[in-house]
């Protein structure tokens, strides 16, 4: 199966994004189902429109302008950075949200939750997404979104990528 993945730095890495001092998603990529090099995909949006329909329309670099094929990766899948793996078919997130992936501090779990559009409050699970629209339904723009437009599923950590440092990297006895 051809695999979607988003990465993010690790620590030796400057600048990176943290939300409430935790790493967070830095780059967005896809992985090309017929040569299998690695492309960047310049937003968050675009990424999770390509990802919503992995399956049944795979990304090829034929869909990235001006890329084909026989022009080099434009990242490489190595330890410079720890990589995760997205579901495929994961649904896009609504308009107004923000989906947001935070990696645990011992770097052995990534945690999902949505921002809302009103900035008030982060959905943490299918209660907390419930709650929201019964209590903001002017954010339910006719009456298009419910649960099944967001996934708590958490992107799988590539082990292999993470720091000598990580405590999740570390060999188990």
């Amino acid at each position: 199966m051809k695999k979607i993945i988003t990465e993010k730095t690790t620590p030796q890495q400057p600048k990176m994004p943290e939300i409430g001092g935790k790493k967070c998603v830095e780059i967005w990529s896809a992985q090309c189902g017929e040569c299998f090099k690695w492309r960047i995909i310049p937003s968050e949006d675009e990424y999770e429109e390509i990802r919503s329909k992995f399956i049944e329309d795979p990304f090829v670099c034929s869909k990235k302008a001006g890329v084909c094929c026989n022009d080099g990766a434009d990242i490489e899948y190595d330890k410079s950075r720890t990589w995760v793996i997205d579901k495929p078919n994961t649904p896009k997130t609504p308009a107004g949200f923000k989906r947001r992936m935070v990696m645990r501090g011992c770097e052995s779990r990534i945690d999902c939750y949505y921002k809302t559009p009103n900035g008030k409050k982060q959905l943490r699970s299918p209660t907390d997404v419930s709650n929201f629209l019964t209590s903001y339904p002017e954010y339910n723009i006719n009456g298009h979104i419910s649960l099944q437009h967001f996934s708590f599923n958490a992107p799988k950590i590539m082990q292999d990528t993470l720091p000598p440092t990580s405590a999740a990297a570390a060999p188990k006895d």
